[in-house]
């Protein structure tokens, strides 16, 4: 019996799951316009341990996100993330952000794209198959109209660039699926006990979050 805490933060999503045996048993998250996660992560983490009757030393793992995402949000999942695993001497699993995003979409047919907005018409993306395996690895690209023109086959968007997208991604093959803007650590359940089973680990002290690019300060 493996449970497994997953913790997604890299968007305005802030979510938690507790998984066992790579089945969700409770998520809970929060998705506000201001990110939130400093004051929401520890109470989501709390309550579901409590809800569960479970101790936190009787986790097999913790999964995080590893990005592209918010600089602010993916320090602030990876650093606790991170703490748990020292605290309890358990393992930590990477999960691929736009993987989990990619893992909501219900369709069957034609390619996925996930993106996760950057800024102006800059997104991060990846392409992935019908299988929700990936096709094209995760990049940081500006849309334009001639993004994606001679794909034929369906594509369905998802992720919170949707309505920038829509404004140059005109074809009539591009789905856009607005009611999934978000990661969430629910998606992550099944992904992170394979690579438990696996023992797909990274290194606890020296791993860091995939940003994609460098972070900008405001000035």
């Amino acid at each position: 019996m493996s449970y497994i805490l997953n913790i997604e933060t890299a968007t305005k999503n802030c979510s938690v799951s507790l998984a066992k045996n790579g089945e969700t048993l409770i998520c809970k998250e929060i998705s506000e316009q201001g990110y939130s996660h400093a004051e929401k992560l520890h109470v989501f983490i709390d309550e579901i341990i409590k809800e569960s009757s479970i101790a936190i030393v009787d986790l097999q793992a913790i999964a995080v996100s590893q990005g592209p995402g918010s600089y602010t949000g993916l320090r602030i999942g990876v650093s606790s993330a991170k703490g748990l695993c020292y605290g309890v001497q358990i393992p930590l699993i990477a999960i691929d952000t736009l993987t989990t995003l990619a893992l909501r979409v219900p369709q069957e047919d034609g390619l996925i794209i996930p993106m996760i907005d950057a800024r102006r018409m800059e997104v991060y993306s990846a392409i992935f198959n019908s299988n929700k395996e990936m096709i094209r690895e995760v990049q940081s690209e500006i849309l334009t109209e001639e993004t994606f023109i001679n794909e034929t086959k369906t594509i369905y968007f998802i992720g919170d660039s949707n309505e920038k997208a829509k404004s140059v991604l005109t074809k009539s093959n591009f789905i856009f699926l607005d009611d999934i803007k978000f990661p969430s650590a629910n998606e992550m359940s099944s992904f992170s006990y394979a690579k438990f089973l696996k023992e797909d680990f990274v290194d606890v002290a020296y791993f860091e979050p995939y940003y994609l690019k460098d972070f900008m300060f405001a000035r």
